[in-house]
């Protein structure tokens, strides 16, 4: 679980990262944001989420991993819900594509909620055993 969310928040950003100017446009299409937030948000907010990723990758940091994980994933369902509410039909610029496919709709909201759930039952019970945590842990253990 812990390899399948930190997959998703890396994917999700690096194509962010590498082109910032076309997420500030996907982030300024929502509409909630003040125009002057919007760059500082789209520069913060795929570093934060390739962080997490990685993190949640290696199993170092876990928890605080899925607390950010968790967190974003809380920030981007209010957002989508704030822009299917208004009726806005915009793409996602969730993987920062301009595909169709990635249009806004309770699928996606669906599948964000997946997420959500996800990163937080690792957030509850993911102990770090298996992973950078639980080595370090156990190399502690045996000074």
């Amino acid at each position: 679980m812990r390899l399948y969310i930190g997959s998703v928040f890396v994917i999700a950003a690096l194509p962010k990262i590498a082109s910032p100017y076309d997420f500030a446009l996907s982030v300024a299409t929502y509409q909630i944001l003040p125009l002057s937030a919007v760059n500082l948000f789209a520069i913060v907010v795929p570093w934060l989420e390739l962080s997490a990723g990685m993190l949640l990758i290696a199993g170092f940091w876990t928890r605080p991993a899925a607390l950010i994980a968790s967190a974003l994933m809380v920030m981007f369902i209010v957002a989508l819900s704030i822009a299917l509410a208004k009726g806005l039909d915009i793409n996602c610029g969730c993987f920062a594509s301009s595909d169709a496919a990635d249009e806004i709709g309770y699928r996606t909201l669906f599948r964000d909620f997946s997420w959500l759930v996800l990163s937080i039952f690792l957030l509850f019970f993911d102990n770090g055993r298996i992973g950078l945590d639980g080595f370090l842990q156990r190399r502690l253990q045996n000074v």
